[in-house]
């Protein structure tokens, strides 16, 4: 017999002992006790025992052989003859876990439909659920008849089995579900509250790719006719699924979805208040004066004796916080008191929702109670009021010596990986956002170094520090700090004070003969990388070695990031083959390699060409086609590419004739290439040729076209056209094209083509040559300090309006669009019912000029949005420019 084990309870409930009796319980030995299910006199109470111990072992991973799991499917199926209600409900688990096979379901389906229509009700309810698990399709149109009177059965219990056995059907066989319609139907008018909720939920899903009949549902039964709080919830998130789907205007007259839900708030059922609350703050543009029924029921639910309220309150209104905070200030004072709450959960969100909607006033007295008690909790909990707190500062700069006191103080306590890189993470983001906290928060950072036991923050602070230290008043405080890590620490970071180090000695003249004098120690150092990384800096800062003219070009190798990101550069070292001929990495596409939502759901469209997928990456200059191109004699003297577009469709799909176009982007011209694909079998294709009428395009003059001489069926061709534009000009227009070639006849049993030929043509879609086209997507890895490196005199900063928009992020995704640039740090995306957002972009205009842009939005009441756009680039011309293709954008 296994011996029991011995656990402790939660520390927060008691300290008293329970035992599990399944400590050290092994397979072959539960096996061996499953031989009394063949004894003639059963013993139920055993029987269930063993039972009990084959789920455990299943639920916990164990997996039986083909011969274990039918033998003791066959030993269970002689537990039908007890006659113990305790016993078969643990047959009816036992047969649904074990999941037989096609041929041994036949053995237990007799036995389970004699219990299907046995006068037991718990017989009856059980039988359902097991059979609908394990049987086929072929089997349930049998019992399908069964299945639609026990929907409708007076017994509650049976009624929601079958209901329950629906949903589960509905995956496997839609087509028959879908005829019990009209007795689900009638079960939704159940007055048990669990066959109502679960005939909800199942007709809800018979109807869920009908928009329209989930509206119709959803409009009959906010009548009144659901009375089971849990059927009502589900009618609650129906209803907001309907006005999500539908768009509506819940500031209409006439929106009897949004009063619904606002009458559910006076429900008597708590959960039904609740969820009707939640539904309200999710709801996309809710106003603050619809949001008050909700926040005043929420409110109350603060001041609840159940700690399952007032979780469910606080964290509903945390997450109102986040886009109304003045609406849930009214709770502030409720609020303040849960911060002492036992639940700790409970305690995390009160005191993230004040952070959120406190004012400047009321931070010190907030800091002052949340000293104790982050002590009290875990640091899954703590990461989420660091990042409280770094909200907060950011909103109220002026008091950042209090927050960031607070922040280094917890950093010196003990806590996890995640915890601590949250607090180091936030005082850098202060750092560069609050210019006057740069000083206290470098302080810190240099205090918390000295007892780091994390590699990754380490080096992740020096990093920092060589950025940020020699820009400040008085750099050389810093110096002790960095060389102790070179003294102390282990290689990697090391390594990276040696880089540190440097960098200060770049940046800061006065110190450079200390600096020299560190960097020679590290001469010594037992590691490779050490040794290395101190040789070459001395000789650079030294001037023995150059890695360019100037001294810009130094401080670039040191500071610089890599201007390429390192996906590409990792493919292109992969595809390298050792040679004379060194590897250069101006040759790695510079381009972020990305594929949008609306393109990977693309189908049906057919690519031809060295872009092998037409719905692929982001453009990008491909070697193949810059291989394909040099190879022409027409196109040889145009120059080096700048870019190829992603294949733009010029046909439907399944279409006689496949046709896409690539945008090839030079200096002074522009070739299109235009893949072809014949889908007729029956037809060869020669003299294939797209004529291109550039009317609406007056800046291209055509100078050169490569017609494509045989294009058989299914065997991808290209043929080109060439136009040259003025250089330095952002030549735009549109682009009209027909498809011209003489069609020949193939005999399909000799593969043979006709003599003779006719000519014939087809009509292409148009396509344009946007602003966006002279644009490469270019990452930078770390945007602010790409943005100071940039000369500020090339700053060109305008502000726009943009109209009227449903929502900020529709106007952000049109401004990156219209530019055709890379969005940075993942501010392209903007936050539900945000009224303000900041987007970052950088790319490469033609001509290599590197440049970056910062968006400002904000929307006000009638949706006008506004956006300021500042702009800086290698080139001011370019800054201007960019300004120019948003205002006639």
């Amino acid at each position: 017999m296994a011996q029991p084990l011995v656990v402790k309870k939660d520390d927060d409930l008691d300290e008293e002992e329970y035992y599990s009796p399944f400590l050290g319980i092994e397979k072959g030995a539960v096996l061996q006790e499953a031989r009394v299910f063949h004894d003639p006199q059963l013993d139920a109470r055993r029987c269930c025992q063993v039972i009990t111990k084959l789920l455990y072992l299943l639920n916990q991973g164990d997996t039986f052989t083909k011969v274990e799991a039918t033998e003791v499917f066959f030993a269970t199926t002689k537990l039908f003859q007890s006659k113990d209600a305790g016993l078969r409900r643990m047959v009816y688990l036992m047969i649904k876990e074990l999941s037989p096979s096609a041929d041994e379901v036949i053995i237990v389906t007799s036995s389970l439909m004699k219990d299907m229509n046995s006068k037991t009700d718990m017989y009856r309810a059980n039988a359902i659920r097991v059979l609908c698990r394990i049987i086929d399709s072929t089997l349930l149109t049998q019992i399908e008849r069964y299945l639609k009177q026990a929907i409708v059965d007076k017994n509650p219990v049976v009624a929601s089995a079958a209901l329950v056995s629906g949903i589960y059907l509905l995956q496997t066989s839609p087509e028959v579900v879908k005829r019990w319609s009209n007795e689900v139907q009638e079960a939704v008018q159940s007055r048990a509250a669990l066959v109502q909720f679960h005939a909800l939920a199942l007709l809800h899903q018979i109807r869920q790719n009908d928009r329209l009949a989930v509206s119709k549902l959803v409009t009959s039964l906010t009548r009144g006719s659901v009375r089971s709080p849990l059927a009502q919830c589900l009618l609650i998130r129906y209803t907001s699924q309907v006005i999500r789907e539908s768009g509506m205007n819940t500031q209409g007259g006439d929106r009897p979805f949004f009063d619904f839900l606002e009458s559910c708030l006076r429900n008597k059922a708590e959960m039904v208040i609740l969820e009707a609350a939640r539904a309200i703050t999710d709801l996309n543009g809710v106003t603050s004066r619809e949001l008050t029924p909700a926040i005043t029921v929420l409110q109350l639910f603060l001041s609840s004796s159940k700690p399952v309220l007032r979780f469910a309150a606080v964290r509903t209104l945390n997450k109102v916080a986040s886009t109304h905070p003045l609406a849930v200030t009214n709770c502030n004072i409720d609020m303040e008191s849960l911060i002492s709450d036992q639940n700790r959960s409970i305690a995390t969100l009160a005191i993230t929702t004040l952070l959120k909607t406190g004012n400047e006033s009321s931070v010190d007295r907030l800091m002052k109670q949340m000293t104790n008690f982050m002590s009290d909790i875990a640091d899954e909990f703590k990461i989420v009021v660091v990042e409280a707190i770094r909200s907060l500062c950011l909103k109220f700069p002026l008091k950042y010596r209090s927050l960031m006191n607070f922040l280094s103080n917890i950093l010196r306590e003990e806590g996890g990986f995640d915890y601590k890189k949250a607090i180091v993470d936030s005082i850098i983001i202060l750092i560069r956002d609050i210019p006057d906290a740069k000083e206290s928060g470098l302080f810190h950072l240099c205090e918390f170094i000295e007892d780091c036991e994390f590699t990754y923050l380490s080096t992740q602070i020096l990093h920092f520090l060589g950025n940020e230290g020699p820009k400040t008043s008085d750099p050389s405080k810093y110096i002790r700090y960095i060389y102790n890590r070179v003294i102390l620490e282990n290689a990697t970071v090391r390594a990276s004070a040696v880089s540190t180090l440097a960098k200060f000695g770049a940046l800061v003249d006065a110190l450079k003969p200390r600096i020299f004098v560190l960097l020679r120690r590290c001469l010594f150092d037992g590691d490779d990388e050490v040794r290395d990384r101190a040789t070459l800096y001395i000789k650079l800062l030294d001037g023995e070695a150059t890695v360019g003219e100037t001294e810009k070009d130094v401080t670039d190798f040191l500071f610089g990031s890599l201007d390429v990101p390192l996906a590409n550069l990792e493919a292109s070292l992969r595809n390298y083959e050792p040679s004379e001929v060194p590897f250069d990495i101006s040759s790695v596409p510079k381009e972020t390699k990305s594929q949008p939502l609306a393109e990977k759901k693309a189908t049906g469209k057919k690519s031809t060409g060295p872009a092998s997928a037409v719905n692929g990456p982001v453009p990008t200059i491909d070697a193949s086609y810059e291989k394909l191109l040099s190879s022409i004699p027409e196109f040889a003297g145009f120059g080096k590419l700048f870019k190829s577009s992603t294949p733009f469709e010029l046909t439907e799909a399944e279409t006689e004739y496949s046709v896409n176009v690539v945008k090839h982007i030079y200096d002074g011209h522009v070739v299109l290439q235009y893949n072809c694909t014949n889908t007729i079998p029956e037809q060869l294709l020669e003299e294939v040729v797209v004529f291109v009428d550039a009317s609406e395009a007056e800046e291209f003059s055509e100078v050169a076209s490569k017609p494509l001489r045989s294009l058989p069926y299914d065997s991808p061709g290209q043929t080109f056209v060439a136009f040259e534009k003025p250089e330095g000009v952002l030549a735009t227009g549109k682009f009209s094209n027909i498809l011209k070639f003489i069609v020949k006849e193939v005999d399909s049993s000799t593969g043979e083509a006709e003599d003779d030929g006719v000519e014939d043509e087809y009509q292409l879609e148009d396509f344009e040559i946007i602003s966006a086209d002279y644009m490469l997507k270019v990452g930078v890895s770390n945007f602010r300090n790409a943005w100071e490196s940039m000369d500020p005199e090339s700053e060109r900063v305008d502000e726009y309006g943009l109209g009227v928009r449903e929502s900020l992020a529709e106007a952000v995704s049109a401004v990156i669009s219209i530019l055709g640039m890379q969005p940075c740090e993942g501010t392209d995306v903007v936050q539900n019912n945000s009224r303000s957002h900041t987007c970052l972009l950088s790319g490469v205009f033609i001509g290599n000029v590197k440049v970056l842009v910062r968006l400002s939005f904000g929307i006000s009441g009638p949706k006008e949005v506004a956006m300021k756009l500042a702009v800086r680039s290698d080139d001011p011309e370019v800054s201007d420019r960019i300004h120019e293709i948003v205002a006639n954008g």
